[in-house]
């Protein structure tokens, strides 16, 4: 790419300082590398941010950037380009590469959203399930302990009747009815609403 002449008072000049922050930086100079990024960022970010229009993916972009400027320094060649056309000119190819990577959206009309249907559940469905996990553990609290016991480990960790019967040093039938009274007392507890 060939330099466009810098048509601003001082703009050679300051080509000059930047043709030499990159010869510094080529060198592995990190006060360079800063002073480089101080003098340019802005530029290329602005350049970056109209091409992607989304300021975090420009910021990420602007980054890539500058590990481009820092790697590749010892290739910038001052009599092809200015040193910000050469850091724009990166900025410009890495913001289409990222536009380019982009997922293609699908363009449907706003108008078509009301016609698509709502597969989640419905708002409310959390406070519903919230209210009834709380109704559940309010009659569960209700319950003589051991039973209560029971009835978690068989239907909240999914302990069989046996492997608790055996922890629990009880009979299996004993073990059932344990279970089978303290759903009996929950359910009259949760239709009658007094839990």
């Amino acid at each position: 790419m060939t330099a466009q002449p810098d048509h601003a008072p001082g703009a050679s000049a300051g080509a000059a300082e930047l043709a030499k922050l990159l010869q510094r930086v080529a060198e592995g100079d990190t006060a360079a590398f800063k002073q480089f990024y101080g003098r340019t960022s802005a530029k290329l970010f602005g350049l970056i941010l109209r091409i992607l229009i989304e300021r975090q993916e420009a910021e990420d972009v602007l980054q890539e950037v500058y590990v481009t400027v820092w790697r590749k320094a010892a290739t910038f060649d001052p009599a092809r380009a200015s040193p910000i056309t050469w850091a724009a000119t990166i900025a410009r190819n890495r913001a289409i590469d990222r536009l380019r990577a982009r997922p293609v959206r699908a363009q449907v009309p706003v108008e078509a959203a009301h016609d698509l249907a709502d597969e989640g559940p419905p708002p409310d469905a959390g406070l519903v399930a919230s209210q009834d996990a709380r109704r559940v553990a309010q009659a569960l609290s209700l319950l003589e302990p051991r039973h209560a016991a029971a009835i978690r480990a068989c239907y909240f960790e999914g302990v069989t009747y046996d492997e608790l019967a055996e922890r629990e040093r009880v009979p299996v039938g004993t073990l059932k009815s344990w279970v089978r009274r303290g759903l009996i007392r929950m359910r009259s507890q949760l239709e009658g609403g007094e839990a």
